[in-house]
């Protein structure tokens, strides 16, 4: 009852299209389910995604979910989850993706999920990290354990979204560091993160899980942007 007075006082609108939802659609209308532009990445190795990292991260696997365009479902999606607090469209979309991932068998090596983290000013300005929910469903339903500790940012980056493309390699390459024991040599690591653009941040973060011995990369992103 409480739940109907509310949604009638305060309707439930589609993260998408801001149209009002259904009683049986959650967080994304069905329209906008239908219209996300997804990508076939996990249906080859070498696609857009995994060529981003040749020749400057040794990496095993390398997908996105679904095409970033500008002005577009995604991006619309990624800002509200980014900065709206709308933290439900992560469990949405992790539930959605995580049955494609489970089908790959790269990926059914994973030790760990370790999402890309934010430093702690941001986190604590945010108060959340905008793929941690994502992560937290494709953990459960993969069965792989989630590790937010493992890699941290040891200083606090001005945004990428703010800087020139040429410039964004300068500011991610020595913002990431592990804290790491014995019980990680050997594990093979899947990186999380919500966009991936120039892949300098993930490559970063990268090149920090591999100073672990023997370790491996593979990398998951919501979504993937040719800009």
């Amino acid at each position: 009852m409480l739940k109907n007075l509310m949604n009638l006082f305060f309707p439930l609108v589609c993260n998408g299209c801001q149209k009002m939802l259904n009683t049986n659609e959650v967080g994304i209308c069905v329209t906008c389910r239908h219209e996300i532009p997804l990508t076939s990445h996990l249906e080859q190795k070498n696609n857009e995604a995994y060529n981003k990292f040749n020749g400057k991260l040794p990496v095993e696997h390398v997908s996105a979910m679904m095409y970033y365009h500008k002005r577009g479902i995604v991006q619309q999606l990624i800002h509200n989850l980014k900065y709206k607090n709308q933290q439900n469209i992560g469990t949405i979309l992790g539930d959605w993706h995580v049955e494609n991932l489970k089908g790959n068998d790269i990926l059914k090596s994973v030790d760990y999920i370790v999402p890309v983290p934010l430093h702690k000013k941001r986190l604590k300005k945010r108060g959340y990290n905008q793929v941690t929910t994502f992560c937290e469903r494709i953990s459960e339903g993969m069965q792989i354990p989630l590790n937010e500790n493992i890699l941290y940012r040891n200083e606090y980056a001005v945004t990428q979204s703010k800087k020139k493309l040429t410039d964004r390699n300068l500011v991610a390459t020595t913002t990431f560091d592990v804290h790491f024991d014995e019980k990680h040599h050997d594990k093979h690591f899947l990186l999380i993160d919500d966009v991936l653009t120039t892949g300098a941040t993930l490559e970063a973060c990268g090149k920090a899980l591999l100073t672990i011995p023997n370790a491996k990369i593979s990398i998951v992103t919501m979504a993937f942007s040719h800009s």
